[in-house]
């Protein structure tokens, strides 16, 4: 059995994108955003993941009464380039302490 097109098809990536090679060095990463300001920074930080447009393959939050710091861990696919701009983009955020990367 075979299946045959009547009309050629053809795939072109995004704009922007490194083609092949940005597919191939797409994997799923995983940050720990840390923030002194509670819940206040924990939402701040749930609000700025939510509109950067990717798809968050985990997304755990841990704020605790009487501790100093809080945390969002979270997994998003994404290259190396894009990781390294995440974690500087999310470093310049006042609210946040610090951002560790797996």
């Amino acid at each position: 059995m075979s299946i045959t097109a009547d009309r050629p098809t053809t795939f072109s990536f995004p704009t922007g994108s490194g083609g092949a090679a940005d597919i191939a060095s797409r994997m799923p990463r995983r940050h720990t955003v840390v923030t002194g300001d509670g819940m206040a920074g924990v939402m701040q930080i749930a609000s700025v993941l939510q509109s950067c447009g990717r798809t968050l393959r985990e997304f755990c939050v841990d704020v605790r009464e009487g501790v100093a710091y809080s945390s969002v861990t979270c997994t998003m696919s994404m290259t190396p380039d894009e990781a390294d701009d995440f974690s500087r983009g999310m470093g310049a955020m006042s609210c946040v302490m610090a951002v560790d990367p797996y």
